[in-house]
């Protein structure tokens, strides 16, 4: 936490204003991984949902949460993100991490899966202690949109301190890349826009390694 004292100043001015929160849209340019994902048939959404989560952790500013007025580090994260029923509802999957590539997508399929059946709002979250449910980051896809900017409900507006984050419709580019609209939403008093550069940066290096360490 030592680096976060650093900036205790500069917490206290946002966490201070009614809404603390920035949020900044962008387009994120990917390696394409979709076909390394097909032949390894693995879905696109949670090979890069595991990659951006490896990146969150990688980047501490991403990992402060407020419990009891405090502010902590988290070490984990409990992976979760919407879906849609087939009353076209949305609905919260949420399933345990897993270092392993395969057994965090088999385990992300399967709970977006169970999500995606329920009629019922998920309240799986519901059950988490004040604690563990600042262990998530929320993650939402809309893959029909190039959407240029998104707004996140938060349970309060004075404390964003759980990021939010989506991304849109992937777009073929050049030399073997990807583009999509990304969205983050964080707490300022912990992220500056440097820390979002440093967070897409840290994407791209993922999935790279994913990418690299598959074709050996």
């Amino acid at each position: 936490m030592d680096k976060f004292e650093q900036r205790r100043d500069r917490f206290a001015l946002f966490d201070s204003m009614d809404s603390p929160a920035l949020n900044l849209c962008f387009t994120l340019t990917l390696p394409d991984f979709r076909p390394w994902c097909r032949a390894q048939g693995l879905a696109p959404f949670h090979v890069l949902l595991c990659a951006t989560l490896r990146a969150v952790l990688k980047i501490e500013n991403f990992c402060y949460r407020i419990v009891d007025g405090e502010v902590i580090r988290i070490e984990r994260l409990n992976p979760s993100f919407t879906v849609t029923n087939a009353n076209d509802d949305l609905n919260f999957a949420m399933f345990a991490w897993s270092d392993d590539l395969h057994t965090f997508v088999a385990r992300s399929r399967a709970a977006g899966a169970e999500a995606a059946g329920m009629t019922a709002l998920n309240t799986q979250y519901a059950a988490l202690s004040p604690r563990a449910a600042k262990e998530q980051v929320f993650v939402t896809c809309i893959p029909w949109l190039d959407f240029t900017s998104i707004q996140h409900p938060t349970a309060t507006l004075a404390q964003p301190d759980i990021p939010s984050l989506a991304w849109g419709r992937f777009r073929d580019a050049p030399n073997g890349a990807l583009t999509l609209p990304f969205s983050v939403q964080a707490h300022h008093g912990f992220v500056d826009g440097l820390h979002i550069h440093r967070l897409a940066t840290q994407i791209t290096a993922e999935l790279t390694t994913i990418l690299q360490l598959g074709s050996e």
